[in-house]
């Protein structure tokens, strides 16, 4: 598939467990990163980006993924390449995660192998491929010593538009929690 760097959009982001609320059935604070993603790509979409370059790594990345496949149905031009760092990634997921990267794949437009087997450097290189093929990153971090930081440092230096969802923005207190209000810190 040819597509344009310019209205490419990629992702970079947390591992669930990273996140807050992760394992809690219910957590308004994971709610509210997700809502943000969402509207991150549906914004873009809106503002004429065609094409979206998901990692598939379990958390932000797939949840961007499965994202893109629902605005498109408002937006059917749209375009989800999913760029698997190596052949065998996903293989040890599990469950809900598991379903999610087969379900994303399966509705793709396009899949590529960036690395034929697992290295030391395989998500750098699959970051740094992302990058290199978009104009715009979106991207949900708390902590910038990780991948999703090195990521957001690689767009910099390659001048792209970065939209990043901080995920400290999003935590709610907690006895504010408990009572069901919806205060951001």
């Amino acid at each position: 598939m040819t597509y344009l760097r310019e209205k490419t959009v990629c992702f970079t982001g947390h591992r669930p467990e990273k996140l807050p609320g992760y394992g809690e059935t219910e957590n308004a604070s994971l709610n509210v990163i997700r809502s943000m993603l969402y509207y991150q790509i549906y914004q873009s979409a809106e503002e004429g980006y065609k094409y979206f370059i998901s990692g598939l790594a379990r958390g932000v990345d797939l949840w961007a993924a499965e994202y893109v496949l629902e605005v498109k149905n408002r937006f059917p031009d749209i375009k989800l390449i999913c760029a698997k760092p190596f052949a065998a990634h996903g293989e040890n997921f599990k469950n809900q995660d598991l379903w999610s990267l087969s379900n994303v794949i399966e509705k793709a437009d396009e899949l590529i192998c960036v690395s034929e087997s697992y290295s030391r450097d395989c998500y750098r290189l699959r970051n740094q491929y992302m990058v290199d093929r978009s104009s715009k990153l979106i991207a949900v971090v708390d902590d910038y010593k990780s991948g999703t930081g090195q990521t957001i440092n690689y767009a910099r230096k390659q001048g792209l538009k970065i939209n990043i969802i901080n995920v400290n923005n999003y935590i709610l207190k907690k006895n504010e929690r408990k009572k069901g209000l919806f205060y951001l810190d």
